[in-house]
């Protein structure tokens, strides 16, 4: 139905994730510095919105799955075949990479379990012990600035128009990853999925209320994984939400 071709670009080399830079991923077997997955998913977002217009903005849902690392300068085609099916993306090897696949979006639960225990401020080393299930990170208040929104937009190439106005998905599921490294010192990471559930369309200039609650933790394959769910509060309702994975622990 669509395709486009787009080069990665590894942006966050001066980030705390040191997952981003040369030297600690190939200590864990890797060619290279990691592209940030929130690239990669802002990248997939663009055949959905070019085909349903900022309406997908507003009311959507859809899981990215982050199968193989992106390196800086890999050749990436993003192919969607139907509005029904996931959108792909692949290298210059022809590798799958990462899937974006619509879902349906679902009525919110009654219960966000945003009223567990708060976490106790501050950024310890994030470990299996200090992963709790439940525990509730203090609220943050945030305003979406245009500058940032156009940040975010270049650091993907995505010039539409739309997003002088309207907020990129990519600078969005980055807050997620911000969330947590405000929570937690976090040295070497790995997102590998998030479910982003659209509501309402968030614009430049909106003052939201960031809410997460640890939601699981899990070991796999020696890696340890944590999840939490995000919710964005603006006047008072719930304009985006985001089922958010990551490893926290990778296996030596």
């Amino acid at each position: 139905m669509t395709a486009y071709q787009v080069t990665a670009r590894n942006f966050s080399t001066s980030s705390e994730n040191r997952m981003h830079s040369d030297e600690v991923a190939n200590r864990y077997g890797f060619k290279g510095a990691l592209v940030p997955g929130v690239a990669i998913y802002g990248h997939l977002v663009k055949p959905f919105v070019d085909h349903f217009g900022p309406t997908w903005l507003s009311d959507s849902c859809a899981e990215v799955k982050l199968i193989k690392p992106t390196y800086d300068g890999d050749a990436l085609s993003i192919d969607w075949p139907s509005p029904t099916q996931p959108a792909s993306i692949t290298n210059q090897d022809g590798e799958l990479l990462a899937l974006l696949a619509p879902m349906e979006v679902s009525p919110l639960p009654e219960d966000l379990g945003l009223t567990g225990d708060l976490k106790v401020p501050g950024r310890p080393e994030i470990t299996w012990d200090t992963v709790c299930v439940g525990e509730v990170f203090s609220p943050r208040a945030l305003q979406f600035s245009a500058e940032e929104n156009t940040r975010y937009c270049a650091e993907i190439g995505d010039d539409d128009p739309i997003y002088q106005e309207l907020i990129h998905p990519h600078y969005v599921l980055s807050l997620a990853n911000e969330a947590l490294m405000q929570e937690y010192q976090m040295p070497a990471w790995i997102h590998v999925k998030s479910k982003a559930t659209h509501r309402e369309a968030l614009r430049v200039g909106n003052e939201v209320v960031l809410r997460c609650v640890v939601t699981d933790r899990w070991e796999k394959k020696g890696h340890q994984f944590i999840a939490i769910h995000l919710t964005f509060w603006h006047n008072d309702t719930i304009a985006v939400d985001i089922e958010h994975q990551a490893i926290f622990r990778i296996a030596e």
